[in-house]
């Protein structure tokens, strides 16, 4: 049984599901600050889906990416104080490259169009 993506899961269900002991998750909670899941009676665990996700960044970073902990928390820290316009902008700024240069080959392409109508209207 799968749960929900906005349920919260217990250390265990969150080690089955992203194939990562438990005690690696305990020991990512201590070296990661802002990897905080609540606690509940008899300190059990139960993570946040904005706790998988930070887990899954995490995972990847040291797993995937080649990242050393502290270098993996200096990505996180620096990610989390750069603000979400300065995120958006460097996305964004791309994008509208690429939007305008379509408009500048569109815009071209409409006035040969035009040029070869106008061209075919005057013949007939």
């Amino acid at each position: 049984m799968t749960k929900d993506n906005g349920a919260f899961r217990t250390i265990g269900e969150l080690s089955r599901e992203l194939n990562i002991k438990p005690h690696i998750l305990r020991y990512w909670e201590d070296q990661f600050a802002m990897l905080q899941p609540l606690k509940r009676a008899g300190s059990r665990r139960h993570y946040r889906p904005e706790d998988v996700e930070m887990v899954k960044t995490i995972n990847r970073l040291l797993n995937d990416e080649g990242y050393t902990i502290k270098g993996a928390r200096k990505f996180l820290t620096a990610r989390k104080k750069r603000p979400m316009t300065e995120q958006a902008e460097s996305v964004a700024a791309p994008m509208a490259e690429t939007v305008n240069e379509n408009k500048g080959l569109m815009l071209q392409e409409l006035k040969t169009i035009r040029d070869r109508l106008s061209t075919a209207l005057n013949q007939a």
